[in-house]
């Protein structure tokens, strides 16, 4: 499976909107600026991000996008499915009936393996971890606890 680029810049859109806190309204320009994403592929984005759930779209001059789903809760396989729909390895997992051979084929069964671990890898990490992880958020002031 290879990432689409839809699916890199939906990742750096949200990782952009999740680094500003959850509910600030962020302009569209901004966001394409700072994350090297072309403002008219941004818009196409955040279109299926926002029917996702993960953001709001608001129009005007206080518009922008708004995280509406805490950094969290949120996780990289959220994002990745939201643009590219379910994650699967090969036709003979997304399909079974493409393949006469799955029910008793070994190779399905590593597919199957490696998929689960995949959309577990990507279910692990969330937002805020990726966040902290790049030096975002520093765990000591977040805020929390205090």
């Amino acid at each position: 499976m290879r990432l689409t680029r839809a699916g890199e810049s939906a990742i750096r859109c949200v990782l952009y909107l999740a680094s500003d806190g959850t509910g600030n309204t962020v302009r569209r320009r901004q966001i394409a600026a700072a994350m090297d994403i072309p403002s008219d592929f941004l818009t196409k984005i955040a279109q299926q991000l926002a029917r996702a759930g993960i953001i709001q779209i608001s129009q005007g001059a206080k518009g922008g996008l708004k995280l509406i789903t805490a950094p969290d809760e949120l996780t990289l396989l959220d994002v990745i499915e939201a643009i590219i729909g379910e994650v699967y390895l090969n036709d003979c997992i997304q399909r079974p009936s493409s393949c006469r051979r799955s029910p008793i084929c070994s190779v399905h069964q590593v597919w199957e393996k490696a998929r689960n671990q995949l959309r577990s890898t990507l279910r692990e990490a969330t937002f805020d971890k990726l966040l902290e992880a790049d030096g975002y958020i520093d765990p000591l002031h977040s805020g929390k606890g205090e």
